[in-house]
């Protein structure tokens, strides 16, 4: 679950927003626009693993029985812009 606060709101409640970073990534927008993530300590950890594909390409043969289940996107396609 994702949240979004404001930065008067993220101010004003800190504390709030570091509870609902405990279910999931909290936005924090600057004039409605996305500026800041907040997350756990466990899930940055997990986002900068250096269990990622490029690494595990890395490694030496005799590895090929290692599992590895690419995260599914949920962000929608856009399409290309040019110049």
């Amino acid at each position: 679950m994702t949240t979004q606060m404001s930065s008067r709101e993220f101010n004003q409640d800190t504390s709030g927003a570091k509870k609902a970073a405990e279910a999931g990534p909290v936005y924090i927008t600057d004039r409605g626009r996305p500026a800041h993530v907040l997350l756990t300590f466990d899930a940055y950890e997990q986002l900068i693993s250096p269990q990622r594909l490029l690494d595990l390409l890395a490694q030496p043969a005799g590895v090929e029985d290692i599992d590895f289940d690419a995260p599914k996107s949920t962000e929608a396609a856009r399409p290309a812009v040019f110049g």
